[in-house]
């Protein structure tokens, strides 16, 4: 399987928000994340910094205000 891990990019600290994500989805308010067997999570007021295929790693941004 592809699942990924979700990393928080917090002034060049990463956090891990998740792991193996089966669904990512950029809306509104943020990013939407979930797994095969948990409820969707939000992250609010982020975006996509990098998404490295090849270790399984998505990386998000705080978005400036």
């Amino acid at each position: 399987m592809c699942q990924m891990k979700i990393m928080l990019d917090k002034e060049g600290q990463q956090e891990l928000v998740m792991e193996d994500v089966a669904h990512l989805e950029v809306v509104e308010e943020g990013i939407k994340i979930s797994t095969l067997f948990e409820d969707p999570k939000l992250i609010p007021g982020v975006m996509i910094k990098t998404i490295d295929f090849l270790s399984g790693k998505a990386t998000l941004l705080e978005k400036q205000v």
